[in-house]
């Protein structure tokens, strides 16, 4: 009956255990195929994020005691054969487990990772670069291998780059004639005379100095004259040796007369004011110690008092816009004097006494650019001297005149030469008949640029 059975099979224990297995067996292979349906979609996974996890630096596997081994033992019963092919792999274990076949993840892991070894390695190709040479007077481009550890002897400044990349730029690069003396080259060693620009000042100083000069203007003065002008200049120049000034303060002096002379009407009474302003004004400028204005007072006989001084020269500098830096003759004189090969103190002071004659002379001093009554005084001196050549191509380079241009205003020069003995402004004849100054005021004027030259006057 039905008790008797249920006695019975409680009673076999060998009928349940067979039962128990069979359970077992069932829900073994249910867990076998879901965990094969998840390493195929693990797999799939893996091969997508592969070439990411390829670029990746390799981690090494640490030992814990034996746990790492087991982890790795029991995976290993897991279907996870991919894992090995992206070779954070624990070697030991793949040589043991024999070689395994090369999928197609693996291979493009492999190209990326040598891909990333030789952009590091890639050296930058040699680029052609332009080097110039401070050196030279001309650019010139070479075509050289660029390296990143250059020496410190190849190393250029960057005012010599600058300087010839600015002479290459602006077409003031001209190579030197055999004719041509290079005036500069005793100065090379020299940084005041700053040779690498000395080129570029003067050919600046020749675009600018018409804007630093006056025009004639005795037509809009209805008080003064050019005789009077004369007078004044012949009184400053003796103030200027008495009170012992550099030769550039005479130069600047006149300049500020003449410009301020063209800009606004002055009074007779007034004029000497301005002589002595003006000159006050270029002391400041170009002296180390600066007459005061008690001494100007003073050398004017009183004639003025110390507040007009001061009145007129806020009026002269706000009239003049305070533009003081000028090109003068005496900055071209001293460059064309240089020039003049050879050249010795006699021929130096007997330029500078015919260039103060033409700054006495009102038709010389405003007629004539500051450059070309300059290489005037230069030529006419070389005449009276009787040098050879008269005109050289060095002198013409470096003034820019020919002796075409330049014969006018140096007859002029040498008339005012020929005439300074006899005249009343006895200042600058006194100053040049000095034997501190050569006595070159006492030299015959060059006959062959006189007005009316004797049969036998070729200079």
């Amino acid at each position: 009956d039905e008790k008797s059975y249920r006695v019975a099979t409680r009673r076999n224990p060998e009928e349940e255990e067979a039962r128990g297995s069979r359970l077992r067996v069932f829900l073994s292979s249910l867990l076998a195929t879901i965990g094969g349906a998840l390493g195929q979609v693990v797999e799939q996974e893996i091969e997508e994020e592969e070439p990411e996890m390829a670029s990746r630096a390799i981690v090494p596997q640490h030992e814990n005691n034996g746990e790492v081994k087991q982890k790795n033992a029991i995976a290993d019963g897991r279907n996870r054969r991919v894992l090995q092919d992206i070779g954070n792999f624990v070697n030991e274990r793949a040589a043991a487990q024999g070689k395994k076949p090369i999928t197609e993840g693996a291979v493009v892991a492999a190209q990326a990772v040598k891909g990333a070894q030789r952009k590091q390695v890639d050296k930058p190709k040699p680029e052609n670069v332009i080097v110039i040479s401070s050196d030279e007077k001309s650019e010139k481009s070479k075509h050289v291998t660029k390296r990143q550890g250059s020496s410190r002897k190849d190393v250029k400044t960057l005012t010599s780059i600058l300087s010839a990349r600015s002479k290459a730029a602006c077409g003031l690069v001209n190579k030197l004639n055999d004719s041509i003396d290079n005036i500069d080259g005793a100065d090379a060693g020299n940084e005041l005379a700053v040779t690498e620009y000395v080129d570029d000042i003067y050919k600046f100083y020749k675009l600018t100095e018409d804007e630093g000069r006056a025009r004639d203007y005795m037509d809009l003065q209805p008080d003064i004259n050019a005789k009077m002008r004369s007078i004044l200049v012949d009184w400053l120049i003796e103030v200027h040796r008495k009170f012992e000034l550099m030769p550039e303060t005479l130069y600047l002096t006149m300049n500020i007369v003449d410009r301020f002379l063209s800009m606004k009407v002055v009074r007779r009474k007034e004029l000497q004011l301005v002589g002595i302003s003006a000159m006050l004004i270029a002391c400041k400028y170009e002296e180390i110690w600066a007459p005061e204005v008690n001494d100007f007072v003073f050398i004017s006989d009183n004639a003025y008092a110390r507040e007009h001084v001061l009145v007129m020269e806020k009026t002269i500098l706000d009239k003049l816009e305070w533009y003081l830096t000028v090109p003068t003759p005496y900055v071209f004189l001293i460059r064309f004097i240089k020039a003049s090969v050879p050249s010795d103190d006699k021929m130096e002071d007997l330029v500078f006494y015919l260039a103060e004659l033409g700054l006495v002379q009102y038709p010389s001093a405003v007629s004539y650019c500051p450059s070309m009554l300059a290489a005037a005084a230069v030529y006419a001196a070389r005449c009276t001297l009787g040098e050879s050549p008269l005109w050289s191509e060095t002198l013409k380079h470096h003034t820019g005149y020919s002796v075409e241009q330049l014969i006018e205003c140096a007859k002029l020069l040498v008339k005012f030469h020929s005439t300074a003995a006899g005249s009343k402004l006895k200042a600058l004849y006194r100053k040049f008949s000095s034997p501190d100054r050569n006595a070159v005021a006492l030299l015959a004027p060059a006959k062959c640029l006189l007005p009316i030259a004797i049969d036998d006057g070729e200079c």
